[in-house]
C-alpha cells in the first residue's frame, strides 16, 4: 500500500499526540458553550437583562405574570396553556391520547374518526383529568436548608429535607387550598415553593385523528421535516358547571411566526442531568440507560407482535406501544449523545471550570472540595450492585401477570398463618373467599403473557448467566421459548382452577412450593431487600453530595445558568430558525403541500395513510399554510404541549417534539442542529376551519372569546 511502508506501529509519543482526538477534532480544545447547560429559565429568576441584550425586548413583571398565570400543567405528564376568556385549552393530540380513549363511547372509534363537539353541551367530561396553573411562587432555600444542616448523618439530612419539604407543603395547603409543591432548583442549591391553582372539571372539544395527529408514526417521531397536526382542545369548567371565565389566557397571532424572530416557549420540562457530574453521566452510559433501552427493545416486540397477531385489540394495546416506541428513541438518542466523544469533552470541561472556580476560593474548596470525588465513589458502588439490582427486580408495569399472582398468593399464605384477629381485613371473615376468587384475574390474555415471560427469561439469563443456580432451577437450561415453556409447564399459576387447588394447601406448603413464579419471589426477595437497603445508603450519601454541589454551583453561577429541568414551569427563549442536515438544508417551515407529497411518495400506505376527510381536499382550504416549524427553543419530554408565543404574547405554534438531534438535551444543550418542533398556529386554524369545519371552534381561536351565539 502506498504511503504504509515501514513500521505498522506507531510510537507511544505519536500514540500520546492522536488517543484524544476524535473525528479529526482535538478533544483537548474543546471548549463548554455558554448555553450547554440550557436555557430552560425559571419564573423565580427570569433572564430578564439577557433577553433585552438578545432580542431588544423587555419582559416586564407584567409580562412575565401574564405569561405564567397563562400556561398551564396538563396532568402529571405534559403542558398546556389557555388560549381564550372561556377557559379553552390547547395542548397537544399526543397529550390527549388517553382522555380521547376514556370518552369514546360504545360504537365509536374516535382515535379514527376524530372528535369535535358543536356545542358545548357536546364537549365531554374527561374523569380524573385536571389542569394546574402556578398562581404562587415563594423562596424557602434557607427552611430546607437548615433543617438539612441541623441533622448529622446522611440519612438523616435526607430525611429533615423529606420531613421539612413534608411540613412546608402540609401548611401551604391549609393556609391557601392550593396544590402546594417544593420544587428542588440545582440540586438543592435553591428550593422554590410552587403553589397551584387546581382544575378538576375538564372537557374535550376537538381532537384529530390519530392518523393526522401522529402522521408519519414511529419513523417520523423526533424527526424532522414533519407534518403532524399534534393538537387537540379541552375546556376547563368552573364549580358551577360553566366555562371558566378567565383574564389569563394567549391571544391567537395573526400570522404566526417569520424566519428569524424571537420566541417563546413556557412549558413544563420534566427532567434533564446537565448539573450532572462526569462520573454520573457516565454511569448513565454505561450502565443505567442500557438496561432501560434493552427492557424497552423487548416491550416493544411484544406489543408490536401481539397487535400484529391481533388488530383488534388497537384501543388495549397501541396508547402503550406509542410511549414505549418514544422513550426508546429517546435513549438510543442519550445513549448516542453520552457516547459522542465531543459532547462530552465539552462536559468535561464545564467541569474542570467549576472545579477551578470552586478551588480558587478557600471558603469554597473547604467546604465543596471533595464533592466530586465522593459522587465518584458512590457511582463505582453503585455498580458492584446493578446487575442483581435489574435481575431481581420485577417491575408490576412491564411484567407477567403471574408475578403478580405468586406475590399475592404469598402475601396470603403469610396472612394466613397469624391468627385471625391479626390478619388484614381482607384476609378475614366474609372477605376471605372474595379475596382468593380475585388473585387470579378475569381476563388474562395469555398470549400476551407468554411473550412477558419470555423477556423475563431471556433477560435473567442474559443478566446472571447461564450457570447461575437460580437460572437452572427457573429454565432447566433451557433458553428462548423453550425457557418460557418449561417455566409455565411447571407452575400451578396458569389457571384459576389450579390457583384456588394450590390456595387450599397449607400456608407452609405454599411458601415452600416449586412453583417458579412463586420460587422466584421467595429466593429474591430476601436478596433484593439487601441490595436495595446498601443501594439506599449509597444514594443517602450521594443526596447529600448532591446537595453540596447545587449550594456549590449556585454559589459560583448564581441564575446565570437555569436549573435542570423538574416539570415545573420555565420559559424558553429562541428564534425560528432552519439547519442544515443530510448535506442538505432543513427549512424552517413546512406546509400542506408536504403532507401530501409524503402521503403519495409512500403509497398511501401506513404509517403514511391519511385519515378518510383528508383524501379529499376541500377547495378552500390552502395547501401553502405552514403546518409545522422549527426553533432553537430549549425543550425535553414534559414540554409536549407548551404554548409558544411572540413578544406580543399572542399564540404563534404549539410545541410538540425534538428532532432527532435534540436528543442528547437530557445532559446537553446545543444550538448547532437541536431544534424544538411546532405546529403553526396557522396551519391549526386552517384545518380546523377548512378541513373540519369546526366553525365554533376556529372563531373561538381568532376573538379569544367564544362568540355570543355559540355560548
Amino acid at each position: 500500500m502506498a504511503g504504509c511502508s515501514g513500521s505498522t506501529a506507531t510510537t507511544q509519543q505519536e500514540t500520546a499526540v492522536t488517543s484524544n482526538v476524535a473525528g479529526g477534532i482535538n478533544l483537548d480544545t474543546v471548549k463548554a458553550q455558554r448555553f450547554d447547560t440550557g436555557k430552560m429559565w425559571t419564573f423565580d429568576n427570569p433572564p430578564v437583562k439577557y433577553f433585552q441584550e438578545a432580542y431588544g425586548f423587555t419582559a416586564t413583571p407584567e409580562w412575565l405574570e401574564k405569561a405564567r398565570k397563562s400556561a398551564l400543567r396538563f396532568a402529571s405528564y405534559c403542558s398546556a396553556s389557555f388560549v381564550s376568556a372561556d377557559g379553552l385549552v390547547m395542548t397537544n393530540h399526543h397529550c390527549g391520547r388517553e382522555s380521547v380513549t376514556q370518552v369514546n363511547k360504545e360504537g365509536e372509534d374516535l382515535h379514527k374518526t376524530g372528535f369535535y363537539a358543536q356545542t358545548l353541551q357536546d364537549e365531554r367530561p374527561v374523569p380524573g383529568l385536571y389542569v394546574d396553573q402556578l398562581v404562587l411562587m415563594k423562596d424557602v432555600t434557607k427552611e430546607v436548608q437548615d433543617a438539612i444542616n441541623a441533622a448529622t448523618t446522611d440519612a438523616e439530612k435526607v430525611q429533615a429535607r423529606k420531613d421539612k419539604i413534608s411540613e412546608i407543603e402540609a401548611r401551604t395547603r391549609k393556609e391557601t387550598g392550593l396544590e402546594a409543591s417544593v420544587v428542588t432548583l440545582y440540586s438543592g442549591g435553591e428550593y422554590s415553593l410552587y403553589g397551584y391553582k387546581r382544575y378538576n372539571d375538564v372537557r374535550l372539544v376537538f381532537a384529530p385523528e390519530n392518523q393526522i395527529g401522529f402522521f408519519g408514526g414511529d419513523y417520523d417521531n423526533f424527526t424532522y421535516p414533519r407534518y403532524n397536526l399534534d393538537c387537540t382542545f379541552f375546556r376547563v369548567y368552573d364549580e358551577t358547571g360553566k366555562p371558566l371565565k378567565t383574564d389569563n389566557y394567549f391571544k391567537w397571532s395573526p400570522q404566526g411566526a417569520s424566519e428569524g424572530e424571537a420566541i417563546f416557549v413556557i412549558g413544563n420540562p420534566g427532567r434533564t442531568n446537565r448539573l450532572n457530574t462526569m462520573a454520573q453521566l457516565e454511569y448513565f452510559r454505561d450502565v443505567q440507560y442500557p438496561v432501560t433501552l434493552n427492557m424497552l427493545n423487548d416491550l416493544i416486540d411484544v406489543y408490536s407482535q401481539t397487535l400484529k397477531e391481533h388488530p383488534d385489540q388497537s384501543l388495549k394495546y397501541e396508547d402503550m406501544l406509542f410511549g414505549l416506541a418514544n422513550s426508546q428513541k429517546v435513549y438510543v438518542g442519550m445513549i448516542k449523545g453520552l457516547n459522542d466523544p465531543v459532547l462530552m469533552a465539552r462536559k468535561r470541561d464545564f467541569e474542570k471550570k467549576f472545579k477551578a472556580a470552586v478551588d480558587s476560593k478557600p471558603e469554597l474548596k473547604s467546604k465543596y472540595g471533595n464533592i466530586w470525588d465522593n459522587i465518584a465513589q458512590t457511582r463505582s458502588e453503585m455498580r458492584q450492585y446493578s446487575k442483581d439490582l435489574s435481575a431481581y427486580s420485577v417491575n408490576p408495569r412491564f411484567s407477567a401477570s403471574y408475578f403478580a399472582i405468586a406475590r399475592d398468593i404469598i402475601q396470603y399464605a403469610n396472612q394466613m398463618q397469624l391468627p385471625e384477629n391479626e390478619r388484614s381485613k381482607k384476609f378475614k371473615g366474609d372477605e376471605l373467599d372474595s379475596t382468593k376468587a380475585k388473585i387470579f384475574p378475569d381476563d388474562m390474555d395469555k398470549d400476551f403473557e407468554y411473550k412477558l415471560v419470555q423477556v423475563f427469561a431471556k433477560n435473567l439469563i442474559n443478566t446472571l448467566g447461564e450457570g447461575n443456580e437460580l437460572v437452572q432451577k427457573l429454565f432447566d437450561a433451557k433458553k428462548g421459548k423453550d425457557a418460557a415453556d418449561y417455566m409455565l409447564s411447571h407452575s400451578q399459576l396458569t389457571s384459576k382452577e389450579s390457583v384456588m387447588a394450590l390456595l387450599n394447601k397449607s400456608p407452609k406448603d405454599i411458601l415452600s412450593s416449586d412453583d417458579p413464579f412463586i420460587y422466584f419471589l421467595q429466593n429474591t426477595s430476601g436478596k433484593l431487600d439487601a441490595i436495595r437497603q446498601k443501594a439506599r445508603d449509597i444514594q443517602d450519601k450521594e443526596a447529600v453530595n448532591n446537595q453540596l454541589l447545587g449550594q456549590a454551583l449556585f454559589a459560583v453561577y448564581g441564575t446565570s445558568i437555569p436549573p435542570d429541568a423538574t416539570f415545573t414551569l420555565r420559559i424558553a427563549d429562541g428564534v425560528v430558525k432552519g439547519y442544515d442536515y443530510n448535506g442538505t438544508k432543513a427549512p424552517a417551515k413546512t406546509t400542506y403541500y408536504g403532507l401530501y407529497d409524503r402521503y403519495y411518495s409512500f403509497n398511501k400506505k401506513y404509517p403514511w395513510d391519511l385519515p378518510e376527510r383528508w383524501k379529499t381536499i376541500p377547495p378552500e382550504f390552502n395547501l401553502e399554510t405552514p403546518m409545522n416549524f422549527i426553533s432553537t427553543n430549549d425543550i425535553i419530554g414534559g414540554n409536549s404541549g407548551s404554548p409558544v408565543i411572540n413578544k406580543n404574547l399572542e399564540i404563534v405554534g404549539l410545541a410538540f417534539d425534538g428532532n432527532i438531534e435534540s436528543l442528547p438535551g437530557d445532559f446537553i444543550f446545543t444550538t448547532e442542529s437541536n431544534r424544538c418542533l411546532s405546529v403553526d398556529s396557522e396551519g391549526m386554524v386552517e384545518a380546523i376551519k377548512d378541513m373540519y369545519k369546526a366553525t365554533r371552534l376556529g372563531e373561538e381561536l381568532r376573538a379569544g372569546k367564544m362568540a355570543e351565539a355559540t355560548k
